[in-house]
């Protein structure tokens, strides 16, 4: 799988949610999206959505700042 450009090991079938816990990021923080395939995949669908061992995922944060 790739995570963010960087190939990544993830077990098979594992969720958004725990991909973003492997990641050190907290689900219920504003600014966090996820999309995976290049769709953007709802915060709603996290906790049971599995990932294909193929799948190409970016999880973006937004920051503040100037």
């Amino acid at each position: 799988m790739i995570v963010n450009g960087e190939p990544r090991e993830i077990p098979a079938g594992e969720t958004v949610l725990a991909l973003l816990h492997d990641l050190g990021l907290d689900e219920h923080a504003r600014g966090v999206a996820v999309a995976v395939d290049g769709e953007v995949l709802p915060r709603a669908r996290w906790e049971a959505f599995a990932l294909p061992a193929d799948a190409r995922v970016e999880v973006l944060t937004a920051m503040q700042g100037g």
